[in-house]
């Protein structure tokens, strides 16, 4: 079956009954988790762990039971922000300047806060953690978060932990008491509470359950009594918490009066980041199998949609911008969106929507390769790595390949998928985005491995890589070089275009600047190292000020 456009699926949907206004613009709270199973919640049949919170947002609201993610947070999290797919917005990967976001795409955060609306984050963007990249650069009046691909990550400061951690405030570090997730929950709440005489936005990206698994041990050792091994009982404590704050959130939401007049939406970024419980589904994260891509989406408002439902038509990441743009009466951007609005499904105006194929794809690399890694599926029939064929109706847990016998499904999915991929390849050729360096947005400008790229890149001792970055005003600036203090005398050196800088670090020192280093405007790559005995490593943070 072939796949169909956003204007095809907006026409069908036009041809239902308008959707019924609620009393009031709805605001909206956005849950995402990290790394959390599609198996990880009682309400999916996890006899071991009891969610009432979570779950009660699909019971009273609607379960959408056939939604899928990309198999990795970055490109999850770029197609809800944008309703198109990861490949056209710079995102490929999670890490190495490959979880960046151009800042030219428009994200439902801007295009709500343009309508009135006030938007805050408060949690994980990973997206990007230098201007024009960040979440208060796309559209975020307000947020909290934490950097890279969440807390204890190279992009953290030195010893970052879950527990008291530094958060960004408004581009700013500040350190916090508490839990991470407890403290994003709070802040989320009294946001709401300042905003609710006004429509607002809140979206809340925990970093837990991801790795390292932090949490209260009085949260693990229930689920350690009952024989999980020690791994899934943390999984399972920090998904505890997770519904513990719902709940409160929930009843603040009440207590506030603004209930009836909330969508509360909870999902989560991708499958399980090891083997548990996963809703007899084949995989986990990382994988296109349905257990690293099918993902719990619950949704909940009880002004607009009639509750109690199972929705099972195809759906995913990049329908959520396009759904949320119509709910809260906004106008969509004349960008090309891949996504196309649930609202008439969820009101109850449409009981089906026409099949389309959807895709996805992951592996690590600057640019992606055409079938590596990859599914195409329309909701019946997948198609996986260009060559294995599943039905997904009579074989749900993938495991009879019928490639052999349905050829011509599998020739169909295969040429769908390549007109995909050529498509999203063309839209930027993997170009990467830049960090602006000279702005009077960020100063200074701290650069982080989680952002740097090259062949030798990584997060080991050894590592090398470099920054794509772009000087907006030319001038004199101070480059602070940071590293793992070398055990004896060594060099640091520094280069950017035509500027380059060397200087002595002392045996023990972590860092060395350069002074009133004279750089010229346009787009380079910034490089730095440090020769100890011969031996060359990389830097942990560059800092770049005017001087």
């Amino acid at each position: 079956m072939p796949s169909i456009s956003r204007r095809a699926f907006s026409g069908a949907m036009a041809a239902a009954p308008a959707l019924l206004a609620a009393p009031k613009r709805p605001n909206v709270v956005l849950i995402i988790t990290d790394d959390q199973g599609h198996g990880d919640l009682s309400l999916h049949g996890n006899a071991k762990i009891q969610t009432p919170h979570i779950d009660s947002i699909g019971r009273d609201g609607v379960q959408f039971t056939q939604f899928h993610v990309n198999p990795v947070c970055s490109p999850t999290r770029s197609s809800l922000m944008t309703g198109r797919y990861y490949y056209r917005t710079g995102v490929v990967d999670t890490y190495l300047g490959r979880s960046m976001m151009h800042s030219d795409e428009i994200t439902l955060a801007e295009i709500l806060r343009d309508a009135g609306y006030r938007t805050g984050l408060f949690g994980k963007w990973h997206l990007g953690d230098n201007y024009p990249l960040r979440s208060i650069d796309q559209g975020f009046e307000e947020s909290l978060n934490c950097t890279g691909g969440g807390l204890t990550q190279p992009s953290d400061p030195p010893g970052n932990r879950y527990f008291d951690p530094m958060l960004r405030h408004n581009g700013k570090w500040e350190k916090h008491k508490g839990y991470c997730t407890d403290i994003f929950y709070d802040h989320a709440m009294k946001f709401i509470e300042a905003n609710r005489a006004r429509p607002f936005f809140t979206y809340i990206a925990t970093n837990a359950p991801h790795d390292p698994l932090e949490v209260d041990d009085a949260l693990v050792e229930p689920f350690r009594k009952a024989g999980l091994d020690d791994r899934t009982a943390k999984v399972y404590g920090m998904v505890k918490n997770v519904d513990n704050n719902t709940g409160r959130l929930l009843a603040k939401l009440k207590q506030l009066g603004v209930e009836r007049d909330t969508i509360v939406i909870f999902m989560t970024d991708n499958g399980p980041q090891h083997d548990r419980y996963n809703s007899g589904m084949r995989g986990r994260k990382g994988m296109v199998y349905e257990g690293g891509i099918r993902v719990p989406f619950l949704l909940r408002w009880p002004g607009g949609a009639r509750g109690g439902r199972k929705l099972a038509q195809l759906a995913a990441h990049i329908d959520i911008m396009p759904t949320l743009v119509e709910a809260c009466g906004a106008k969509l951007s004349q960008v090309k969106i891949d996504g196309a609005s649930l609202m008439p499904l969820i009101a109850g105006k449409a009981q089906s929507m026409p099949r389309r194929t959807l895709f996805f794809q992951w592996h690590r690399g600057d640019a992606a390769i055409p079938h590596q890694n990859a599914a195409a599926t329309n909701g019946r029939h997948k198609l996986v790595n260009g060559k294995e064929l599943y039905d997904l109706a009579a074989d749900p847990a993938e495991s009879r390949d019928i490639a052999v016998s349905r050829p011509e499904i599998a020739a169909s999915l295969r040429k769908e998928y390549d007109h995909w991929f050529a498509d999203v390849s063309a839209t930027r050729n993997f170009e990467p985005p830049r960090i602006f360096l000279g702005t009077d947005h960020e100063e200074p400008v701290t650069l982080t491995r989680q952002d740097w790229r090259g062949p030798k890149a990584g997060w080991t001792p050894e590592s090398v890589g470099h920054w794509e970055v772009d000087v907006r005003r030319a001038g004199r600036y101070d480059i602070t070089l940071r590293f793992a203090p070398p055990k004896a005398d060594s060099l640091v050196r520094f280069g950017l275009n035509r500027a380059r800088g060397e200087v002595s670090a002392p045996a023990g020192s972590g860092e060395a600047t350069l002074r009133g280093v004279e750089l010229k405007s346009g787009p380079g790559r910034l490089t730095g190292e440090i020769e100890t005995g011969g031996a060359i490593a990389g830097l942990t943070y560059v800092d770049v000020k005017n001087a």
